[in-house]
């Protein structure tokens, strides 16, 4: 396996209500998946435009191990592995695995940040009672 091999792939399909289109990235052996949501059937000119657009601001996934096979294919090969991809499952286990690993830190953010929230929120309160406490004696 070639250390320096890059390379990028988006598959999109229809995932029931929405067109969903999955990026993966390969680099050096690592993959990394990033998920959008198109919502009705995009068109090809706007899937490029998108790609020219976004690509930058798309967040991946951590990177998950994968085997990269490296080899120069026929056209017509690649034409007909494209088609069967279109006409299979979608995406592959090993994008599957690192959306959920996406999905998962997504998660585990959102939870930190709302205890964060919610212990700003209680020490507000506190200190606010704490100041009516205060006000209260000193009008006596």
């Amino acid at each position: 396996m070639d250390t320096g091999f890059v390379s990028d792939k988006l598959t999109v399909y229809f995932d029931d209500p929405f067109w969903v289109g999955v990026f993966e990235h390969v680099d050096n052996g690592k993959l990394s998946v990033a998920k959008v949501i198109f919502g009705a059937e995009p068109k090809d000119y706007e899937v490029q435009e998108f790609v020219i657009r976004n690509y930058c601001r798309l967040k991946f996934s951590p990177a998950v191990d994968t085997v990269v096979k490296e080899s120069k294919r026929n056209p017509k090969r690649l034409q007909r592995d494209a088609k069967k991809t279109v006409l299979g499952k979608g995406i592959g286990t090993k994008s599957q695995q690192a959306l959920k690993l996406q999905q998962e830190q997504n998660k585990i953010e959102r939870k930190v940040k709302s205890r964060e929230r919610k212990e700003e929120e209680e020490l507000r309160l506190f200190k606010l009672k704490q100041q009516k406490k205060k006000e209260k004696h000193k009008g006596k």
